[in-house]
């Protein structure tokens, strides 16, 4: 799994309940054609990332095929899990 493009945005909770702070990465990913996440079209990742002061941790994501924006139903492996992790931190710690 490569990484070739992002979006990251602050999620702003008006209400103050939630506590930390929150961010939204769509991370479109170029995978081998034999991997179950291949789509011709292409495939991103939206991830909730979560930091309450502790480190960012993913809080949820969800992988969609660029062709007709349809969520895949399968699970990252854990290295992705972390690959993808360890990506959003590098591009929440450069925004400081």
């Amino acid at each position: 799994m490569n990484i070739i493009n992002f979006k990251m945005e602050e999620l702003v909770d008006p209400t103050g309940i939630i506590q930390g702070k929150r961010y939204e990465f769509l991370v479109d990913v170029e995978v081998d054609e034999e991997d179950e996440l291949y789509s011709e079209a292409g495939t991103q990742i939206r991830l909730l990332i979560g930091d309450e002061g502790e480190g960012p941790f993913i809080i949820n994501y969800f992988i969609m095929d660029k062709k007709d924006e349809h969520y895949i139903e399968l699970a990252l492996e854990e290295e992705e899990e972390q690959y993808l992790l360890a990506f959003c931190k590098e591009q929440l710690e450069s925004e400081e």
